[in-house]
């Protein structure tokens, strides 16, 4: 009986190899056919469907805007661009797009709910929930709204501070229209009265301290001279162991006697 050679283990490999390379090369050629195939304008996006609450902008204007800022077909459009078109329109804080089957984006929208003003009068700018500044059209928002003010990389904080002042002063009729950060780190407080508050500096507990300690008193100080808590002008709180008080029709300035002759 005639018995076959055995094959070299040199010959197998070479045979190996030859197979792996041409599965390879059968591979490539695949995936670049696809991908010239997916390039190819048989997949346009036909449309774009929004979702979410969206009160400050309208659903037609978002796409119209968005849309020519949107290259590619179906599926080679870059959903991270588009993202990032969409998120840059006013009032718009997030936005998640992802390809809808067989040839449109569903958005969805969040966006910002203000709760204050940030910066000058000038400024149109706002604050959200979150502690995030951005700008906006502040004509479509309440007026009622409080005015917050300090470095915008501390605009958590100066959010954090005024929710944690303004309940102090709802049981005295008082609301804080105004609250500051200066670049040194002092606060002041601007009420619904006119007055202004130093508060000074220090950690949130100690500023919160020292604005019980003045709400605890004002009332009896300025009962003294015949004045309400609305008489007052304002008030410095950055002394140890008091504050300074300006009361409308209110001086404790001598006037001088005029000279005997």
């Amino acid at each position: 009986m005639a018995h076959s050679a055995p094959v070299p283990f040199d010959v197998k490999l070479m045979n190996v190899t030859a197979t792996l390379v041409f599965a390879l090369f059968a591979l490539m050629m695949l995936a670049a056919g696809a991908w010239w195939v997916l390039r190819q304008p048989f997949f346009p996006l036909a449309g774009i469907k929004v979702d979410g609450e969206v009160t400050h902008n309208n659903a037609v204007t978002l796409r119209a805007n968005v849309a020519p800022q949107l290259a590619g077909n179906f599926f080679t459009v870059d959903l991270a661009r588009a993202r990032m078109a969409f998120e840059s329109v006013p009032w718009v804080r997030k936005a998640v797009v992802r390809r809808e089957f067989p040839n449109k984006l569903r958005v969805t929208l969040t966006e910002h709910q203000p709760v204050a003003h940030w910066g000058d009068d000038a400024a149109s700018r706002l604050i959200n929930g979150f502690g995030e500044v951005f700008d906006a059209n502040v004509a479509e928002v309440d007026d009622d709204l409080p005015r917050l003010d300090g470095p915008v990389e501390q605009a958590g904080q100066v959010l954090g501070m005024y929710r944690v002042l303004a309940p102090l002063f709802k049981p005295y009729d008082l609301a804080i229209d105004e609250l500051s950060l200066s670049s040194r780190g002092s606060w002041r407080a601007t009420l619904d009265s006119g007055a202004v508050l130093e508060l000074g500096r220090g950690r949130g507990e100690e500023v919160v301290a020292r604005t019980q300690r003045f709400l605890r008193t004002v009332t009896p100080v300025a009962s003294q001279y015949g004045r309400t808590v609305a008489s007052v002008e304002g008030a410095d709180l950055r002394h140890n162991e008091g504050y300074a008080l300006r009361l409308r029709g209110v001086t404790t300035v001598v006037p001088d006697q005029p000279k005997k002759k």
